[in-house]
């Protein structure tokens, strides 16, 4: 894509795009640009079209990876390009809603326990403990971390904001033995082995979770952002409002936070089923 490409980061990047959305966008054109083995802008509508239900009836992708396709190629074609695509307002597929399976308390402290190093443990320690997402907890510095106050102060973001989520009490003791173990000095808190300069890799976080995980016996779905709605779900369970872990979260909008209601057993087990409210006669007897 060449000069394309570059054109279409840099508008990206004015508009606080996250280098996942940025990396997800570019794929996108550049799948349609190898289908049809021509330059992305001298494609027609009907090409697009087609593409689009190419990679949905054809490849068979799923609803939400079918509908980033047709964001990334939108934003090109809308804003880099600067050419309104018919195509383009054709509906996409509409993303299957599927809940989380979500972990217990004791399966996800046997996934901690199942870690090989004091470092893996305390990765997946703040994870969950802070409900963090997997670049939130890898962008931590040393000084993000208030062991007085408990609280994590999470920089820039989903969305380029910043926020407070928990420091576990049990975090704070691990931390000190951590520092004890790793003492030399790096501006991250997990940097990378071989480059002190640059954070830990997202792959390899991913790595020590399913390890962890494989070990643990757990067999439900998901990889390590299960944490995180372990840590939203057991929070409300234990009685947290929604607006309080609204907040923890970070999301923008409260409706996202209450999808963890439908999968709280506290919010579940506080309803009555219609049928235990029936008066029936005794039952019969065969």
């Amino acid at each position: 894509m060449g000069e394309l490409r570059e054109r279409m980061e840099r508008e990206m990047r004015v508009r606080n795009f996250s280098p996942h959305t940025v990396e997800a966008y570019v794929a996108a054109v550049r799948g349609l640009a190898k289908h049809y083995r021509r330059a992305p802008d001298r494609l027609s509508d009907e090409e697009i079209h087609r593409y689009l239900i190419y990679v949905r009836e054809e490849r068979q992708l799923s609803g939400s990876t079918c509908h980033q396709i047709r964001c990334g190629l939108k934003f090109f074609y809308e804003v880099t390009v600067r050419r309104r695509q018919a195509a383009l307002t054709v509906p996409g597929a509409r993303p299957v809603q599927k809940l989380p399976e979500i972990l217990s308390r004791e399966e996800v402290a046997r996934i901690i326990v199942a870690t090989g190093t004091l470092r893996q443990r305390l990765l997946l320690m703040l994870t969950y403990g802070g409900g963090l997402r997997v670049s939130e907890v890898l962008a931590l510095r040393p000084d993000d971390l208030d062991a007085e106050r408990h609280l994590i102060h999470v920089r820039q973001a989903k969305g380029q904001k910043d926020r407070y989520t928990l420091l576990p009490q049990r975090v704070v003791a691990e931390l000190e033995r951590y520092r004890c173990v790793y003492p030399q000095p790096s501006p991250w808190l997990f940097p990378q082995r071989g480059n002190r300069e640059r954070p830990m890799d997202v792959s390899s976080l991913q790595k020590i979770y399913g390890a962890a995980k494989t070990v643990a016996a757990v067999q439900k779905r998901g990889g390590i952002h299960a944490l995180r709605h372990a840590f939203a779900t057991h929070l409300l369970e234990a009685g947290c409002d929604l607006p309080t872990l609204q907040r923890l979260l970070g999301h923008t909008a409260v409706q996202t936070t209450m999808r963890y209601l439908h999968v709280s057993s506290r919010s579940l087990a506080a309803r009555v089923s219609p049928l235990d409210q029936l008066v029936l006669p005794p039952p019969f007897h065969e």
